[in-house]
C-alpha cells in the first residue's frame, strides 16, 4: 500500500528564542531542536523512515514562520525517486514566511531512480519583509552505481507567486533534452540555489550578493558550471550543473556560506547534519 506521510512544521518567537511547534501523520519525523548559533535560529532536520518512495507515495511538508522567527530545515539523506510500474510518487513542499521572518531550506538531493515517475514541487509564499534561502537540488540516476538514468519521468515545478515559476519534464528518452548543448548537455546533476525576498532588495544590495556569490563559483570544483542573476527586484538565483552530485553540492554549500553573511551578517554554521 502507498504511504501518504504528512509534516507541519510552525515555527514561532518567543521572546529571544525560535521555537517550533509541529504535527505528522505516517512516515515523516522531524529531529529534536538543535541551537548551535543561539536561541535565535532552530535547527532541525526531516527524517523520512523508509528512505524512499515508491508507487503511489506522497510526502506532504508544509513550513510556517512566524514574524521575527528564523528556522533552518535539512535532511539526513537524499529523498530517493524508486522505479515505478503504477501511479506516481510525490513530494510537494508547501513554504509560507510571515512578515519579518527567514528560513533556510536545505534538503540533500532529490534522486531520480531509472524507472521512476516522479513529480517534485516546492511553493514558497513570502509576506513583507520576510527572506528565504533555498536550493533544489536534482540527481538524474546512480551513474557511479551503474544506474544511469536511461528510463523514467521526472517532472519538476518549483514557484514563488508573483515572483518565480519554473517547470520541468525530464524523461530519460528525450535525448534531445538531455544531450543538447541548449539543454543538459550531458550532465545529470542539477541545482538551483535562491535568495528570495518579500520586498525589493534594491540595487546596492543586489550588486553585492551577487559579488559575493560570483567570488566562490570562482573556486567550484572542476566540472561544475554555475551562474548567478537577479531575475527580478526581489531575488536572486544560482544556477549549476555537474556530471556528479556530490562537487556540485560543495559548491552550492560554499555559496550559501558566502549568502547567509553578505545577506544577514550571520556566521556560516552548518547544520549537524552535514558533517556525520
Amino acid at each position: 500500500m502507498p504511504w501518504h506521510a504528512h509534516l507541519n512544521l510552525d515555527y514561532r518567537r518567543d521572546a529571544s528564542r525560535t521555537v517550533l511547534r509541529h504535527d505528522h501523520t505516517g512516515p515523516l519525523r522531524i529531529f529534536k531542536s538543535l541551537y548551535p548559533e543561539g536561541d535565535a535560529i532552530c535547527h532541525n532536520v526531516i527524517i523520512h523512515p523508509p528512505g524512499g518512495l515508491v508507487g503511489g507515495d506522497v510526502l506532504d511538508v508544509k513550513v510556517h514562520v512566524g514574524s521575527g522567527a528564523h528556522g533552518l530545515i535539512s535532511t539526513p539523506g537524499a529523498t530517493r525517486f524508486y522505479a515505478s510500474d503504477g501511479p506516481p510518487t510525490t513530494q510537494q513542499v508547501a513554504l509560507t514566511l510571515d512578515a519579518g521572518a527567514r528560513l533556510e531550506w536545505l534538503p540533500l538531493e532529490a534522486i531520480a531512480y531509472p524507472g521512476c515517475q516522479a513529480h517534485n514541487t516546492l511553493t514558497a509564499t513570502l509576506a513583507d519583509g520576510a527572506e528565504l534561502l533555498a536550493w533544489d537540488v536534482t540527481a538524474l540516476g546512480l551513474p557511479t552505481a551503474g544506474q544511469p538514468f536511461v528510463e523514467g519521468r521526472f517532472c519538476q515545478r518549483l514557484e514563488l507567486p508573483g515572483l518565480w515559476l519554473e517547470q520541468a519534464r525530464i524523461d530519460a528518452a528525450d535525448t534531445r533534452l538531455l544531450e543538447s548543448p541548449l539543454g543538459l548537455g550531458g550532465q545529470r546533476c542539477m541545482g538551483t540555489l535562491l535568495l528570495a525576498c518579500g520586498h525589493p532588495l534594491g540595487r546596492a544590495r543586489q550588486e553585492a550578493l551577487l559579488e559575493a556569490v560570483r567570488a566562490t563559483i570562482a573556486g567550484w570544483p572542476a566540472g561544475v558550471q554555475a551562474a548567478a542573476t537577479c531575475p527580478n527586484p526581489q531575488m536572486l538565483v544560482l544556477r549549476a550543473m555537474a556530471p556528479l552530485v556530490e562537487p556540485l553540492m560543495l559548491g552550492l554549500q560554499q555559496a550559501w556560506a558566502a549568502l547567509r553573511t553578505a545577506a544577514w551578517g550571520v556566521a556560516a554554521t552548518p547544520p549537524r547534519i552535514w558533517r556525520v
